[in-house]
């Protein structure tokens, strides 16, 4: 079955379960999952009930499609992403992005946790992002076509009037929220001190293992795109201690109520 047909199926599996038409996309990453617990007259679908889906490996990914609704616009969330170190392909873990669009989707929030490159970001800030390094190998573009324009334009793919907004926003719920460049690595092991200081040198303000496939296709699919990090650790070598996922799942703990306030206003009064 080509790319198109399975898309198609999991569109019709979904729309089974909730008929109504989703305005907005969250992928939530890792620790984020808490916001799925937010929506009203929700839906939730396994993963691996939906066809032709992935299935979520790591801890803090729920796993869930959750349809509902959040200050009175319909959202697709995602409680759980795929990352390229399951040993997932560039496809599999874009699969839902294409999936999100062909619901109907126009525009697309992805969140990540992600380490401190930047010396001035400390342990709980939020980032808003300008832009990325793709430090993957690879391109979920690569291969057969599936849809769009194969040789897109990456000069804007972060929504500039989403990200002002957002930080507009932020300043009503006593979040620090940065501006800055996410570098995406394929994990799952943490970054050396030296790795950490060649990506300060090409610019790279936090460091993290997704986002930039599901960016990348969001893209091509000409959606509206939101990209924020939370810092939830320094990276290797800014302090001087060990990196655990521990530690990146109990920053956002921490921050939870936060993000809730921030991002439901946010959905609000500019989604």
């Amino acid at each position: 079955m080509d790319t198109e047909n399975k898309i198609q199926e999991a569109v019709s599996y979904i729309r089974e379960k909730y008929a109504n038409p989703p305005q907005i996309g969250i992928i939530l990453g890792s620790g984020f999952s808490f916001f799925q617990e937010h929506l009203q007259d929700s839906t939730v679908i396994a993963y691996s009930d939906i066809p032709n889906f992935p299935v979520s490996t790591v801890e803090g990914h729920a796993g869930n499609l959750v349809m509902g609704k959040c200050q009175g616009k319909e959202l697709c969330v995602m409680a759980g992403r795929f990352h390229y170190y399951e040993g997932y392909t560039m496809q599999d873990i874009t699969f839902p992005v294409r999936v999100m669009a062909a619901l109907g989707i126009k525009t697309l929030v992805v969140t990540n946790a992600a380490g401190g490159i930047n010396k001035s970001y400390s342990v709980g800030d939020f980032v808003a992002l300008t832009d990325h390094i793709n430090l993957l190998g690879s391109s979920p573009l690569r291969g057969k076509e599936t849809s769009g324009q194969r040789f897109i334009d990456m000069t804007h793919c972060y929504t500039s009037e989403l990200r002002d907004q957002a930080i507009e926003t932020s300043k009503n719920h006593d979040i620090t929220l940065h501006q800055g460049v996410y570098a995406a690595t394929h994990g799952p092991n943490f970054e050396t001190p030296a790795e950490i200081r060649m990506m300060r040198v090409m610019g790279a303000d936090l460091v993290g293992m997704s986002t930039v496939p599901e960016v990348i296709v969001a893209r091509q699919l000409q959606l509206q795109i939101l990209g924020i990090s939370c810092v939830t650790n320094m990276a290797a070598g800014v302090l001087d201690q060990e990196l655990s996922h521990h530690e990146v799942m109990d920053t956002m703990d921490k921050n939870r109520q936060k993000f809730v306030g921030f991002i439901e206003e946010l959905i609000a009064n500019k989604l």
